[in-house]
């Protein structure tokens, strides 16, 4: 069996005694274990002296699992190494609300007991895959994103306009600072903090969440994922910010953005008692309250 393991490339404390205990797990179950090449050169002197750890600096379809740790900002980048190899992507929790990153350091030896015996369920994440007219090269090959693609201003306070269609079929003008395109895992993330709506991943929709926008009347529209949705960005400057995830481009306000839903999708690993049900009541502490 052969395991890539992905993480942040910069020294953390929790982040490396994460990956210490994952590597003692993995050498007791006789894998061939390969490590991000940048994020093992970050660790302590103690792992880079392990012979059996190999290096990856790009994925293929011989490997059979990547394990993520750090949060769930972590295994946004870290779909840009496995893209449409359909490989299985395990998250560690190392850093804070963990949507997707839900297994907690102290849980690894368990949770991988459980994998390797086949005890486990796959979630299929749906993607959106970004084309720009005229071409323009910033996007490269990574044009998908996970969590959500957003339109944004770039060097003003001023509020961009965004022209939008579904379908061909004109929607309106957005008056905002941006527009966010989600698909139902980020439907958690940035969509949620500009007031947009909670999707289950097994949901077939996106969501449209305008950011701060001036027309008041406009709210958060749930869409088909298989619409093709159109953007054209207009402002008093000459370039607005197009965000994939994590990753940032500058487009001209001449470009026309479209997006529609990528044709692979990312396969999450989940333990067999966790539910999305049950992450959204932790994470979101939803039903607490303090008085009580």
């Amino acid at each position: 069996m052969k395991i890539a393991i992905y993480g942040q490339n910069y020294a953390k404390d929790s982040t490396q005694k994460a990956l210490e205990i994952l590597v003692e797990v993995l050498l007791k179950h006789s894998v061939e274990i390969f490590v991000e090449h940048d994020f093992l050169s970050q660790q302590k002197e103690e792992i880079l002296k392990n012979t059996q750890l190999n290096t990856f600096s790009e994925l293929d379809e011989s490997y059979d699992l990547l394990v993520s740790i750090g949060g769930d900002g972590t295994i946004l980048r870290a779909i840009t190494y496995v893209g449409d190899l359909g490989i299985p992507i395990v998250g560690i929790n190392t850093g804070r609300l963990g949507f997707l990153a839900t297994i907690q350091t102290d849980e690894i030896e368990s949770a991988l007991s459980e994998i390797f015996n086949g005890d486990y369920k796959i979630s299929k994440r749906s993607l959106l895959s970004v084309t720009t007219s005229p071409n323009n090269n910033t996007i490269g090959e990574t044009n998908f994103a996970l969590n959500e693609i957003a339109l944004s201003r770039k060097n003003t306070t001023s509020m961009i306009t965004v022209e939008t269609h579904l379908d061909g079929e004109y929607l309106t003008s957005y008056w905002a600072d941006g527009l966010i395109l989600s698909t139902p895992t980020g439907s958690t993330g940035y969509s949620l903090s500009c007031g947009g709506p909670v999707i289950t991943p097994e949901a077939n929709n996106f969501a449209l969440t305008p950011i701060a926008p001036h027309n008041l009347s406009a709210r958060p529209l749930i869409i088909p994922d298989k619409t093709s949705v159109t953007f054209k960005v207009d402002g008093r400057e000459d370039q607005f910010l197009m965000s994939l995830d994590s990753r940032i481009v500058t487009l001209p306000n001449t470009t026309i953005v479209t997006v529609e839903k990528a044709s692979f999708a990312i396969k999450m690993v989940e333990r067999l008692e966790e539910t999305f049900l049950d992450t959204l009541r932790k994470k979101l502490l939803w039903g607490e309250d303090r008085r009580n």
